[in-house]
């Protein structure tokens, strides 16, 4: 258990670190909308959360990029991706 603990607080550091470089930039225009951030900095962004989340997995692989809302502190959801 504290291993899968360990993992959310890395991820969940990491993910802040890619909002921060890379999300934080677009507030002014882009305010509300989400976006998906790719480790290397490459960004997805749109009005409907599921539909970034779905092309994020595809384009960047599941699991391997932080999804946020734009201008907002972050929302905790769980869910599975079909």
């Amino acid at each position: 258990m504290s291993s899968l603990r360990e993992w959310v607080a890395e991820r969940s550091k990491e993910d802040d670190l890619l909002y921060k470089r890379y999300g934080r930039p677009l507030e002014p225009e882009h305010r509300g909308e989400y976006v998906a951030i790719s480790k290397d900095g490459q960004v997805i962004l749109g009005k409907d959360e599921l539909k970034i989340a779905r092309e994020a997995a595809e384009r960047f692989g599941p699991g391997t990029f932080a999804l946020r809302r734009i201008g907002y502190d972050a929302e905790i959801r769980w869910r599975r991706s079909a």
